[in-house]
C-alpha cells in the first residue's frame, strides 16, 4: 500500500509518496512562509499532492494521507487548533479539506507523537516499551510511548512539555517566559542569542557571529551552534544555557515517566556534542539516580528524514497497523 505523507512545520513543509512500510518514493519540500498566510501554504500543499499524482497516477485511487503537524490539534476530528509556530492556523479542518478534495482517507497526528512512532517503528527506539521523543526543532513537544502504546491524553494534549515553566524568567516559548520550549527550541535559542548579543554590545564587546544590529533578525540556532563549534565564547554560553535547561526538563520527564529511552530530534541530533554533556551533568544532579541509570538519551536515528517517516507513522496508526506488521515490508 502507498500513502501520501504531509509534514507541516513552522519553517518548512514536505509532501511525500511512500510505501506504508517505510520506502519513500518521491518528496517535494518547500518553505512554509507563515507570513504569507494559511491559504498560501494550503495551496502549496495541494500543488505538491497533484504533482505526486502526476508522477504516480495510482496514488489518485482512494488515496491515504498521513499528516504530521505541530499541536495543539484534535487528531480525532482532524482539526489543527492554532499551533504557536503556525500563526493563523486557528481552526483548520485539514482532514476534511483533503478528503473532500481528493477522496480517500486522511489521518492527522501531532508531530511529536508521529515522530515518536516513527523512531519506534523505524529508528532508535525499536524494541523499547517506554519511549519519549522530543522534537527540539522550531518548537518543543514530546511524543509518549508507554507500555508499547502511544499515549495522547484526554484531549490530545499529552506531551506538550514545551509549555512547562523551567525558570521564572527567560526566553518566551509556547507563549510562556522561561518555558522548556523557550530554552530548548530553534526559536528559543534565537531569542536567547538576541538578548545575549545586545548585552555584549552594551558591555562594549564585539560579537563575531552578529557584528551589527542588522543581523539580529537573522540569528538562528544554526548560526549560534556553528559559532559555538568554532569556539566563540558567547555562542558557547548560549548553547550551554540551552543544555542546562534541557537537562532540567529531561530530569522531570525521567522522574515522572521512568522511560527506557529518550530520543531527541532536530537541533539536538545536529548539535549533540554541544548539548549532551551539560544536559547529562544536570540529570546526574536532578533526576532519581535509579531512573536515570535505566534511561538512555540518544539522538534521533532517522535524522533529517524523520518528518517524512512521521507521516508514514501517522498513516499506519490511523489505519490500525501494528508494529509487528512492519515485517511485511515491500
Amino acid at each position: 500500500m502507498k500513502i501520501i505523507g504531509i509534514d507541516i512545520g513552522g519553517t518548512k513543509c514536505a509532501v511525500i509518496s511512500a510505501s506504508i512500510y517505510g520506502s519513500i518514493n518521491h518528496k517535494i519540500s518547500f518553505a512554509t512562509n507563515t507570513n504569507l498566510g494559511l491559504e498560501h501554504t494550503l495551496g502549496r500543499i495541494y500543488e505538491a499532492v497533484e504533482e505526486l499524482f502526476a508522477l504516480d497516477p495510482d496514488l489518485k485511487h482512494q488515496p491515504v494521507f498521513g499528516i504530521s503537524c505541530g499541536g495543539p490539534l484534535d487528531s480525532r476530528q482532524g482539526v489543527i487548533l492554532g499551533p504557536p509556530n503556525l500563526p493563523g492556523w486557528d481552526y483548520v479542518p485539514i482532514v476534511s479539506l483533503l478528503t473532500e478534495r481528493y477522496g480517500g482517507q486522511a489521518f492527522l497526528m501531532n508531530d511529536a507523537n508521529a515522530c515518536a512512532l516513527a523512531e519506534w517503528h523505524f529508528g532508535a527506539a525499536r524494541g523499547y516499551r517506554n519511549v519519549i521523543f522530543l522534537t527540539f526543532g522550531t518548537g518543543l513537544g514530546a511524543g509518549l510511548i508507554l507500555d508499547n502504546r502511544l499515549y495522547i491524553g484526554t484531549c490530545d494534549l499529552a506531551g506538550e512539555v514545551g509549555h512547562i515553566r523551567l525558570a521564572e524568567t527567560g526566553p518566551v516559548g509556547y507563549g510562556k517566559a522561561g518555558s522548556f520550549e523557550g530554552f530548548c527550541s530553534g526559536g528559543g535559542i534565537a531569542r536567547m542569542a538576541a538578548e545575549e548579543v545586545k548585552r555584549a554590545w552594551e558591555r562594549g564587546e564585539e560579537v563575531s557571529f552578529c557584528p551589527s544590529p542588522e543581523c539580529l533578525d537573522d540569528l538562528d540556532a544554526k548560526l549560534v551552534a556553528e559559532a559555538a563549534m568554532k569556539g566563540d565564547s558567547l555562542a558557547k554560553k548560549i548553547m550551554n544555557q540551552s543544555a542546562f535547561y534541557l537537562g532540567r526538563g529531561l530530569s522531570i520527564l525521567i522522574d515522572l515517566l521512568n522511560p527506557e529511552i529518550i530520543v531527541i530530534g532536530s537541533i539536538y541530533a545536529r548539535c549533540e556534542e554541544l548539548l549532551r554533556p551539560g544536559a547529562l551533568e544536570v540529570i546526574a544532579k536532578e533526576a532519581l539516580p535509579e531512573a536515570a541509570r535505566h534511561c538512555q538519551i540518544v539522538p534521533a536515528a532517522l535524522g533529517e528524514s524523520i518528518g517524512d517517516y512521521a507521516t508514514i507513522a501517522a498513516a499506519r496508526y490511523g489505519l490500525g497497523l501494528e508494529l509487528g506488521e512492519l515485517e511485511e515490508d515491500q
